[in-house]
């Protein structure tokens, strides 16, 4: 039998209980009812009307004379013949009538009292046989209900007592029906789902359990399969990673979160100096404590997030295969998404340690060369300046002298220009920063100074410059020696690149807590993929006009400059729309600005 047609069976078995109980109890109490109002029917209204009848009586011996009584009787005795109901009723009625008719004689006839009162003494003695009658059948039927409801109630509680046992029964046993089965299997598909020998779960009944019992089994089964069919694809995978894992030529290491090391290949071991047995399944802290250099591999594992970004990725030099060797460490966090928790958790770190040795090789290069085209610069330029002072001897013609002077310090200042920017940078790859004379420094002093330096550019190409800068400007905390010579690469830049007769803007304004300087040209424009491009060292983007660039380093350096001053320097440009190259510096005194200027003088 299923369970379906169990737990149906029960509940139609309550329900008829609790249905025939309730029909029976329905039944009783119509009974009961049904029996009440007869009783009062056939007895209690002629007891009612007896007691009417014998009050009339009464008024009729108290006072004989009056009419009144007589009439009272006369209507109870009217409305008791029509609810005549037992035996020898009738003709006590017809008896009551007859001598209420003669009284009704010996009244009109003026009799006295003493004749009278047989006949009301006869009156009163039928009316109390009536009563009497009534009474006795009301109290015969009363007994009748009593026995007839306490059977009921006998009844009742029988029918109550095996509903309560069959519930109770049916509580206990049908609970127990459903839950041991399902207890069983689910200790089978434990005991399936563990380490231990069983593979299927015991088919018992064939119920609905079985039927679940047939189906987890076809899961399992079909479970087990894909199992074999995953573990064996994982295996390829593995076995396909590790083959790529140890083909690189740069060293990897996989700790957990726990610091244990789960993967290193064979760079990596050789760089270390131990085999993989000696580092796979250990704790990379214990190993570090026999191994430096694996302890300054995992140094910048305990490092904040914001930290020096050389020091979250050193350089290691390092002997390799005979040779020195640079190796930069990077480290990845592995983050894994947790179904269980529904969030993602942190489960370890990727080290990885690439060779950068042809890099280091290449700045190497670079940095000999800026060394060395320095060096070869400056020796001519020295000559030069020696010749300005032969120049200047007195047997030369004055005229001409300066002429020659003239143009030979013009010369000497933009190769001596060239070498201070070749020397700058060469001084920043050493790591020895720009050093600054800050102070408190009058936007309009730089510009002037600036504009006084690119005058004649600005005249050989008869360009226009307007300048848009207020004399309230508040002054700035910065380096004039060194904004001064951004803004003059700024605008020598501007002026090579516009055509003639243009226009070029210089504007400064208070930008909140900060002064913005602005050098807006008309020339070709910049494409936006070549905006950061342009700001990098020895740097050259595609020119649609034609004109020569420059070496590649004024805007780098530039930035470099503005940046180390607190300030930015940005560009916004788009072809054909020309370029507008912005720098800011930060006050002189840190006051709430009036208002943050946010125009859009190029879009």
């Amino acid at each position: 039998m299923s369970l379906k047609t169990k737990i149906r069976l029960s509940i139609l078995t309550m329900l008829g209980l609790l249905l025939g109980l309730g029909g029976y109890a329905f039944f009783t109490i119509q009974q009961l009812e049904g029996g009440a109002r007869a009783m009062q029917r056939r007895n209690f209204f002629s007891v009612e009307y007896g007691q009417q009848m014998l009050l009339a009586l009464e008024q009729m011996e108290e006072q004989p004379d009056l009419a009144a009584p007589i009439e009272q009787f006369r209507r109870a005795l009217t409305r008791e013949a029509t609810n005549i109901t037992e035996t020898g009723e009738v003709e006590l009625v017809d008896s009551l009538t007859q001598n209420l008719a003669y009284y009704q004689r010996l009244l009109d006839a003026q009799a006295p009292l003493a004749q009278r009162w047989p006949t009301l003494r006869l009156l009163r003695a039928q009316t109390h046989r009536v009563v009497s009658l009534n009474i006795k059948s009301f109290n015969a039927e009363t007994q009748r209900a009593t026995t007839s409801a306490a059977g009921a109630r006998r009844s009742v509680l029988l029918v109550l007592g095996l509903s309560a046992l069959l519930g109770t029964a049916l509580v206990v046993r049908l609970p127990r029906i459903l839950v041991r089965p399902l207890r069983r299997l689910t200790a089978q598909v434990e005991d399936v789902a563990g380490p231990g020998p069983a593979t299927r779960v015991a088919v018992s009944k064939e119920d609905e359990l079985g039927s679940m019992a047939e189906a987890v089994n076809r899961v399992l089964v079909q479970a087990q399969d894909d199992r074999r069919a995953t573990r064996a694809e994982l295996i390829t995978e593995r076995n396909r990673m590790e083959s790529i894992v140890q083909s690189l030529d740069e060293g990897l290491l996989l700790v957990d979160q726990n610091r244990n090391i789960l993967l290193v290949n064979k760079v990596a071991c050789e760089l270390l100096g131990q085999t993989a047995e000696q580092l796979v399944g250990y704790s990379a802290e214990e190993v570090a404590r026999e191994n430096e250099l694996l302890g300054r591999v995992l140094a910048p594992l305990d490092l904040p997030p914001q930290a020096d970004p050389a020091k979250l990725s050193p350089v290691f030099t390092l002997f390799y295969n005979g040779e020195e060797a640079y190796y930069r460490l990077s480290v990845h966090p592995i983050v894994s998404f947790n179904e269980a928790v529904q969030k993602t958790e942190f489960v370890g770190h990727i080290l990885s340690l690439r060779n950068i040795s042809e890099f280091k090789k290449l700045d190497q290069v670079k940095s000999n060369f800026l060394a060395t085209v320095s060096h070869e610069l400056k020796t001519p330029l020295a000559s030069i300046n020696l010749s300005l002072m032969l120049l200047q001897d007195e047997r030369t013609d004055v005229a001409e002298r300066q002429r020659i002077a003239s143009g030979i310090r013009d010369e000497t200042k933009r190769l001596l220009g060239m070498v201070t920017q070749l020397l700058d940078v060469a001084r920043l790859d050493a790591g020895a920063g720009i050093k600054l004379n800050v102070q408190t420094v009058a936007m309009a002093d730089v510009v002037r100074y600036a504009t006084e330096t690119v005058r004649p550019q600005l005249e050989d190409k008869e360009l226009c410059l307007e300048i848009q800068v207020s004399d309230n400007l508040p002054t700035v905390h910065a380096d004039l020696e060194k904004t001064t010579w951004v803004l003059i690469n700024l605008l020598s830049n501007a002026i090579r690149y516009s055509p003639h007769r243009e226009a070029l803007i210089i504007k400064a304004v208070q930008w909140g807590d900060m002064v913005r300087l602005s050098v807006q040209d008309h020339g070709p424009g910049i494409s936006s993929q070549y905006h950061k491009r342009i700001f990098q060292r020895f740097a050259q983007v595609p020119n649609p006009g034609g004109q020569r660039g420059g070496s590649g380093l004024g805007l780098s350096l530039s930035r470099e400059f503005i940046t180390a001053q607190g300030g930015q320097l940005w560009v916004e440009s788009a072809p054909d729309r020309g370029s507008l190259f912005l720098f800011t510096l930060p006050l002189a005194v840190q006051e709430a600005a009036v208002e943050v200027v946010d125009e859009r003088e190029y879009e």
